[in-house]
């Protein structure tokens, strides 16, 4: 679990420095510019951190699936090998998604240089297109639709099952640990595809809307912001060595 969660950390850190500093550095400057390739950078970066947000967030619904229905079997299911080889999947595929992504978004001419919204993000820059090109990323965005709704109806029914076996707990206290576990887990995904498929798969429009800039903020930062509260704060030893590391900083010892 904690070898995921690190991954996690990095991912969402990653997935907040691409857009984020810049923007609010062009904002403290009153500038709104970027160059070509700082755009086909933070596209690339941005899709690769968040692909591979959600493709962990699938495994770790998994793990959570043995651990709970399987408790037995998870030393052999779960073990270091097992970890390392999903992790190195999940790295490697959402590299080769964000580079897919890249590749189809930029492959078409623009027409104009004004992106309406705070970073380079796809649909808008696919407004901008000036060829047929453009085709080819919006045929990758529904392949990747579906790939995202598969992995979503995965993590509902592996939560589905351990929510099964976590009604048969007789101690009330091990099953409400169960439940405040799964459910924000379940709640920070849903937030992410329903947030991330209102933006990239409604209808286009012509001028930038409050609603396309609300739901461009929810999909890219309310879940690496809910992550460490879901998964680390939460959590009782990480709590506990939390406390131990300020208080080791704040009162150094004699």
């Amino acid at each position: 679990m904690y070898f995921f969660l690190m991954n996690l950390a990095i991912q969402d850190v990653g997935q907040v420095s691409v857009i984020f500093p810049a923007s609010m550095a062009n904002s403290l400057r009153n500038d709104s510019h970027i160059s070509y390739s700082g755009c086909v950078a933070q596209v690339l970066f941005y899709v690769f951190f968040l692909g591979s947000d959600f493709f962990l967030l699938t495994v770790m619904a998994y793990d959570r699936y043995v651990a709970i229905c399987n408790p037995l079997q998870y030393e052999l299911m779960i073990n270091k090998h097992a970890c390392l080889q999903m992790i190195t999947a999940v790295w490697i595929i959402s590299l080769f998604y964000g580079v897919l992504h890249t590749v189809g978004t930029f492959v078409s001419p623009f027409c104009s240089n004004v992106v309406n919204q705070f970073f380079c993000e796809i649909p808008q820059l696919l407004k901008l297109a000036c060829s047929d090109l453009y085709l080819i990323e919006i045929g990758i965005l529904l392949l990747s639709a579906v790939v995202v709704l598969g992995c979503f109806i995965f993590i509902v029914v592996s939560y589905v099952h351990i929510l099964t076996v976590v009604m048969r707990i007789p101690s009330g206290q091990r099953r409400q640990k169960a439940f405040s576990t799964c459910l924000p887990h379940l709640t920070v995904c849903s937030i992410f595809v329903l947030t991330g498929y209102f933006a990239y798969y409604k209808p286009p429009s012509d001028s930038p809307s409050q609603i396309d800039l609300t739901l461009t903020m929810i999909y890219t930062m309310v879940p690496p912001l809910m992550n460490p509260l879901v998964y680390s704060m939460r959590n009782k030893e990480i709590k506990n060595a939390l406390k131990k590391l300020l208080g080791l900083r704040v009162f150094p010892p004699l």
